[in-house]
């Protein structure tokens, strides 16, 4: 079969236009059905980046609404639970000349329970002690730290847009004591406080909280202590709603849509695109050497040997160009990983994908010939040699 390749490649080269605009074609389809498999690929790895073993914890009524923090307490004792985090949002932003209003998530939380919560959270033993002791730390994401210029050890003021204290300002001072890196954007992109220190200086809605973070000790249990946390506020004034980490990243991403059916539609489209383009091109390459297709016949050469050079050369030209599309994938998601790492993290194209765009440059190359082939397949001698 290979002692036929440079005859192949002759026929290739005879309308050298047509095969740049083919192959180009080709290219395109499977650049992009690679970029698009390394981004479902960065927004699965975002589900299973949250974690297995913690639980979500808000009010059934809206995430706005706040609970009891006796509910803190409760939660802590139900059997399963290993620790608990409640959180409320402050409503954060940092004045500066430039931006009068620069906002950014922060949360009040409990120091030492939060570092168990979320164990991606790792600090020095200096920093972990002035986290939990002094009570104007301030734990800071290192893309928040990045966006501000702030450093271990400064002093800011950070103003709540609708918290008020209790002199009347709704400015809070904290000493950043640590700068974190979880991998995770939102959370790299936040900041945590101490909840006594801001709970102390409100002057309203004191004692409450807005959402819990719970770690459990087993996480195949995790769907059933969430059942059971929910039974025990039901029919209350402040009921609750709790789900695993993991359901509620899947349903953020599904309010984005199903990056399955988004991705699956494209390079559907994509590729029919594809397909019609080089099944055309193929057509029309058998249908010039008609005559030439005819003198082989003439000279002996079988209908499967003439049905097979025309499949090799659908398929030389569908793996050359998917494999130069996917090649250039493989490299643009090496390049755009860093860069994109912050909102999507795992960004790669993966070895299955690639094993898939193999197979699908092979089938395609297939369906793309075979209707030529069976064209070079039923012609007769005296057909292909009467207009010579």
């Amino acid at each position: 079969m290979f002692r036929w390749l440079p005859l192949v490649w002759a026929n290739m080269r005879r309308r050298k236009i047509r095969l740049i605009l083919t192959f180009a074609s080709i290219l395109v389809a499977f650049l992009l059905f690679g970029l698009l498999q390394a981004l479902r690929t960065s927004m699965v790895e975002g589900v299973n980046m949250a974690g297995a073993d913690r639980l979500s914890l808000r009010n059934k009524a809206g995430l706005t609404l706040s609970m009891p923090l006796a509910y803190y307490e409760k939660i802590r004792a139900v059997p399963g639970v290993r620790s608990v985090m409640a959180a409320n949002w402050f409503g954060a932003e940092f004045r500066t000349p430039q931006n009068p209003h620069e906002l950014f998530p922060m949360f009040a939380t409990q120091p030492a329970a939060m570092l168990d919560v979320i164990p991606e959270i790792k600090l020095q033993p200096d920093e972990r002690k002035a986290w939990v002791e002094d009570r104007q730390a301030l734990l800071v994401g290192y893309r928040l730290a990045r966006q501000f210029g702030w450093r271990v050890g400064d002093t800011i003021p950070i103003h709540s847009q609708f918290l008020q204290k209790t002199d009347g300002s709704g400015t809070w001072q904290f000493k950043i004591v640590g700068i974190f890196e979880t991998g995770q954007p939102f959370r790299d992109g936040s900041a945590y406080m101490n909840y006594d220190y801001y709970n102390e200086a409100l002057a309203f809605n004191k004692d409450a909280m807005g959402s819990a973070s719970i770690r459990v000790n087993d996480a195949k249990q995790g769907e059933r202590i969430a059942r059971k946390i929910d039974a025990m506020f039901a029919n209350s004034q402040y009921e609750t709603e709790t789900q695993t980490e993991r359901a509620v990243a899947k349903q953020f991403q599904e309010q984005i849509g199903d990056m399955t059916v988004i991705v699956t539609s494209v390079t559907l489209a994509v590729f029919f695109t594809m397909l019609l383009v080089t099944a055309n091109r193929m057509a029309q390459s058998v249908r010039e050497r008609t005559n030439e297709i005819g003198v082989m016949k003439t000279l002996g050469f079988g209908s499967a040997l003439i049905v097979t050079l025309v499949l090799l050369e659908s398929l030389l030209l569908t793996l050359s160009g998917g494999l130069a599309g996917t090649s250039l994938a493989f490299a643009l998601s090496k390049g755009m990983a860093p860069v994109l790492k912050a909102n999507f993290p795992g960004f790669a194209l993966e070895s299955d994908s690639v094993a898939l765009a193999c197979a699908l440059m092979i089938g395609f190359g297939l369906i793309a010939g075979l209707w030529p082939s069976l064209i070079a397949l039923r012609l007769k001698v005296v057909d292909a040699l009467r207009s010579i």
